[in-house]
């Protein structure tokens, strides 16, 4: 008996080492080297003040985590321009049948203010349509678009245009462009769109200008317009320039006012790949976007940018770095999305309204109230 005890135990010690080397592997250490951008500080004037919002810019950082805005964050020097604002919450992520979203899910429900299933996009559990921010909005008068360097199909710029059971329906999530009545749209590349069907490319167009390259005719003439540029991912130079031009069609076109998502899709691809240096790279773009919807914000006045993400990816956390050498070291927990809450950042009139913990959902809600459309 004694011998059998013995056995088991040198079994479960086994077991248990096992266990704890799988748990090590899993934690990839990464380093990561940034050069350091600086942030901007907008001057608070209207932050948080109970006064008229009649812009709402909401940019969406695929897959950002606290630690991967930490992980930026300390390779620029302890700065980022969202890390500057005053107005900090959090954001519950969970799908109605998983405990751990996807963008899909996610993107939904900042769209539509409902939570529905991963993989579903536009539509409730039971696969029936919900009507989404640009398509509540547009009829009262306020123009909408969408920016995103994810291709069109993408989960979240899909999430605010199209209504598909499955985020794999990428034909069909091109189609519901035809009929969406956004303002203004870039996402993806020139491309991407000439592989479509002729008879979507055809019913697009009815109801868009596409653009290709950046023409000031077409961006003074058009009353909706799409811009599919050559390159769209892992290009530096079109997020922040498509930023700006989206807000100044979108602000030339407002009857009453104007909704914007921005989306900064690679955060998520560079956590899921576990790169850290890539992933600084990502962020630090994406904080540029952050700085010009702030700097259009302040100058405005009634203008409320929110800044989160749909979910967290990789499981990131620091081990350690020298901010003044724009390095760091971080351990990735998973190559996966965690279920972990992600932080919100908020600037402008009414910003304290998501000083607090909510779901993904309660972020669209809010905004439609703040925009009288609840």
């Amino acid at each position: 008996m004694k011998r059998l005890i013995l056995i088991f135990a040198a079994l479960a010690a086994v077991v248990q080492l096992n266990a704890q080397h799988s748990q090590e592997v899993k934690a990839v250490q990464s380093d990561g080297y940034a050069e350091q951008q600086g942030s901007y500080i907008p001057d608070f004037k209207v932050d948080g003040k109970d006064t008229k919002v009649k812009n709402v810019i909401l940019i969406i950082g695929d897959g950002m985590g606290l630690g991967a805005v930490s992980t930026a964050m300390f390779a620029n020097g302890g700065e980022l321009t969202m890390t500057n604002l005053r107005t900090l919450g959090y954001v519950r992520t969970q799908a109605v049948n998983n405990f751990t979203t996807d963008s899909a899910a996610s993107g939904t429900a900042y769209a539509t203010g409902h939570k529905t299933n991963t993989g579903s996009l536009g539509v409730d559990t039971c696969g029936v349509a919900l009507p989404n921010i640009p398509e509540i909005l547009t009829p009262l008068g306020y123009a909408c678009g969408i920016v995103s360097n994810d291709p069109l199909y993408g989960a979240t710029p899909a999430a605010f245009y199209a209504h598909q059971a499955s985020r794999k329906n990428k034909e069909e999530i091109w189609m519901d462009m035809a009929s969406s009545p956004l303002a203004f749209f870039s996402a993806g590349t020139k491309f991407s769109y000439l592989e479509q069907p002729l008879s979507t490319r055809e019913a697009i167009e009815k109801n868009f200008k596409i653009m290709y390259e950046v023409d000031e005719a077409l961006l003074k003439s058009s009353d909706k317009l799409g811009y599919l540029p050559e390159k769209a991912e892992n290009n530096p130079d079109f997020l922040v320039p498509t930023t700006r031009m989206a807000l100044e069609f979108l602000s030339a076109r407002a009857k009453k006012g104007f909704f914007l998502m921005i989306e900064g899709a690679h955060i998520d691809h560079r956590a899921h790949s576990n790169n850290t240096e890539e992933l600084i790279t990502e962020m630090l773009d994406f904080d540029k976007a952050v700085t010009e919807a702030v700097k259009f914000a302040e100058k405005d006045g009634h203008t409320l940018v929110i800044i989160s993400a749909d979910h967290e990816t990789g499981g990131v956390a620091l081990k350690k770095g020298d901010p003044q050498d724009a390095y760091i070291q971080n351990v990735f927990a998973t190559r996966g999305h965690t279920p972990v809450m992600v932080p919100l950042f908020a600037y402008g009139p009414k910003s304290h309204i998501f000083n607090c913990v909510q779901e993904n959902s309660d972020v669209c809600n809010k905004i439609l109230q703040i925009l009288g459309a609840r």
